[in-house]
């Protein structure tokens, strides 16, 4: 999986702008970026909060099997920045790796875990995106 994922930082290199952090007009160095930092964090959602409904194992055991879920999540969060940092600066690509995850774990908890969202939830997630919003104000 990590051989596959830095082959792809290899082939699709030479769509990486080379204009500066930001500055870059690559359409698809932008959406695959997003891509991956979406499966990224599939895997570290996985690693952090899959062992929720498996309280009866062994703590050490949980922590090892997190580990190596979470060793997959690098392996796409690597190339992910690598792919992106041109495309987007370097405070774009941590605001979108903070809101990310907050999609990915709402359907993870709704269909996962079983738990309905609440209303203040929702709002909650909605003023965060909006806030992801105004980071990239003006850039389009």
């Amino acid at each position: 999986m990590c051989v596959y994922s830095f082959e792809m930082v290899r082939i699709f290199r030479r769509f990486q702008p080379a204009t500066g952090p930001g500055r870059g007009k690559d359409y698809f160095s932008g959406k695959l970026t997003i891509l991956l930092l979406f499966c990224s964090n599939t895997f570290m959602t996985i690693a952090w909060y899959g062992h929720l409904r498996f309280r009866d194992r062994p703590l050490m055991l949980v922590i090892v099997v997190s580990w190596l879920i979470a060793f997959a999540e690098y392996c796409f969060r690597v190339p992910a920045n690598r792919i992106g940092y041109g495309q987007f600066s370097g405070y774009q690509l941590k605001i979108i790796q903070e809101a990310i995850p907050l999609i990915v774990f709402a359907v993870f908890a709704y269909f996962y875990l079983r738990e309905a969202p609440r209303w203040n939830y929702l709002l909650s997630f909605v003023c965060l995106m909006g806030a992801v919003m105004f980071a990239f104000w003006g850039r389009v």
